[in-house]
């Protein structure tokens, strides 16, 4: 008689209340789903992936799904996540049989730099960068400086340099939906410009020009902070701005060397912690199958509260990306002995410790013990909510049905397994390379790529509306998505009837522009004639305005 019980039944057991607890579930998933995770994401990469057949070596498939929907195309984005996870595993001595994947992307990435595309002659995406900077810095550490020079160095020059140059103009974010800044585009932009430069430093090439403009887009990193307590995703598009790009972009810009730093919004830091709570919370109403869960027990989430694609699922990547944050957090805590609970994380740690008090607790302690035990159950109990939904044989699909948990969308998307392995390193306390994180400082100001200065401009405009309708603000600036009324810049109205929005916009500027509302499809515009004001040459700006 086998003794052995399966993961279905182990998972069983925990979802309807014996004694299996979240770390023993957790414990098993990981075992289980791991060795799956790996193989699978494996699988998609060509030349030799037996779901990635006729792909180029190097090339990553971003799902072998053809049909509903098609997902046969290799994304530059995924594929950097994966290869980060790849580079990062071989790097760390945990897979040392990866060396000819590694190759085989290079080779690849050489080539699709610099095939044409809408965005010019040669595209440069962060993610790229900081993936080869990763690989560079581990060989330029293990004497193979002249490939690293020769062969790295060029592409990731091209990336860094077309960061430099561009990044701020208006993007698509993270889902490739929304055309404005984008918080995790503006994170991940910045570490790529900074580790770019040390690297630069490095191997002796010139640095200035990525230092100057890492340090404007930190600068701009702490405009999407919203005084409501979480982290704003995107400057645009109309939504609550309630996404998990802004724990990815934790998580994928996460450096131990920067404790809990709050300006780079590392995981442990008071501003991460409570747009955690609030992006989480946000998927607490809304799925079925969150139904009934306490607040101090995890639950399925998804890309935003808004999400209509597939009928607006929870992603098993967003899921595991909570656990991921939480994971990353109790390293630093335990690392540095001790937590400290700010104003603005407060109601974040009240989750498991009812009315706690602002202060620093150590690790000698009990409320020191009771939060990090707390926490790490917490973070267990997203795991257990992705066990739950993987079905028999741990395919994970792009999404799974909020109303049943049945896989959906995308069978086999390469970046879920990426997320499966990235998690289970972290609760392992496996970190990655530092990038350069640790004491930075803020400007005081920040200017754009072309050296131009910019300011903090705050539009509030006095609106009343009904329920369901929003204000929008839009103009004859590229930040203002140039009278678009569809990427017009949303309001928020935290403080109705004043609704308001900060972005930055460039100093010693003569611009105009209007409010929008909309409601049921329909744009409505304000009365002519349009507004007009002139932003000062440094500092913040606030504008009061009443709807007319």
């Amino acid at each position: 008689m086998r003794l052995l019980l399966s993961t279905a039944i182990l998972f069983s057991l925990y979802f309807t209340g014996l004694t299996w607890g979240q770390s023993s579930t957790a414990d098993a998933y990981y075992a289980s789903e791991s060795p799956v995770a790996k193989t699978n994401l494996l699988a998609n990469i060509g030349p030799s992936g037996s779901k990635s057949q006729g792909a180029k070596a190097g090339i990553v498939i971003a799902s072998p799904s053809t049909t509903n929907p098609n997902y046969l195309f290799t994304w530059t984005r995924d594929s950097a996540l994966v290869f980060k996870v790849i580079i990062d595993q071989f790097t760390l001595g945990l897979d040392t049989s990866l060396r000819s994947q590694i190759d085989n992307y290079v080779g690849a990435q050489k080539i699709l730099q610099q095939v044409s595309n809408p965005s010019g002659s040669i595209n440069g995406p962060a993610l790229r960068a900081t993936a080869l900077i990763t690989w560079a810095n581990y060989l330029n550490s293990h004497g193979n400086a002249s490939y690293v020079t020769g062969t790295l160095w060029p592409i990731i020059k091209l990336d860094l340099d077309y960061v430099a140059s561009s990044w701020d103009q208006s993007t698509f974010d993270l889902w490739e939906e929304v055309s404005s800044s984008s918080f995790f585009t503006t994170a991940v932009q910045h570490r790529a410009l900074r580790e770019g430069a040390r690297l630069a430093s490095a191997i002796g090439q010139s640095s200035s020009s990525y230092t100057t403009q890492a340090n404007n887009l930190l600068c701009f990193l702490q405009s999407y902070w919203n005084t409501a307590g979480f982290v704003r995703a995107n400057t645009g598009g109309g939504r609550s701005g309630k996404d998990a790009n802004t724990v990815l972009a934790s998580i994928h810009t996460f450096d131990s060397t920067a404790g809990c730093d709050a300006a780079t919004f590392q995981p442990c830091s008071d501003k991460a912690l409570a747009n955690l709570k609030t992006y989480a919370d946000a998927f607490r109403s809304i799925y079925s199958i969150n139904s009934g869960i306490p607040s101090n027990q995890g639950i399925a989430t998804g890309r935003y509260p808004e999400d209509v694609y597939f009928g607006g699922n929870p992603w098993y990547l967003t899921t595991l990306a909570v656990a991921e944050q939480l994971y990353d957090a109790l390293i630093i805590w335990k690392r540095q002995n001790s937590l400290q609970v700010t104003s603005i994380s407060q109601p974040f740690f009240s989750t498991f410790v009812p009315g706690i008090a602002t202060g620093t607790y150590s690790s000698s302690t009990s409320t020191f013990t009771t939060l990090t035990t707390a926490i790490k159950n917490f973070a267990d109990s997203f795991v257990a909510v992705v066990a739950k939904y993987t079905p028999s044989g741990g395919g994970l699909a792009e999404q799974y049905s909020r109303s049943n948990g049945v896989p959906t969308s995308a069978v086999d998307l390469t970046w879920s397994y990426a997320a499966l392995l990235t998690s289970d390193m972290a609760r392992n306390s496996i970190v990655p390379a530092s990038w350069g994180a640790a004491g930075l400082t803020v400007p005081t100001s920040c200017q754009g790529s072309g050296g131009g200065g910019a300011i903090s401009f705050t539009f509030n405009v006095h609106a009343e509306t009904v329920f369901g309708e929003n204000i929008f603000v839009t103009g004859n600036l590229n930040e203002l998505a140039n009278w678009s009324p569809d990427n017009a810049i949303a309001l928020n109205a935290n403080n109705y009837p004043t609704w308001s929005v900060t972005i930055n916009l460039p100093a010693s500027t003569t611009f105009q522009y209007k409010y929008i509302r909309k409601f049921n499809g329909v744009t409505t515009w304000e009365s002519d004639p349009n507004r007009q004001v002139t932003t000062p040459t440094s500092g913040s700006f606030v504008e009061n305005d009443t709807w007319r």
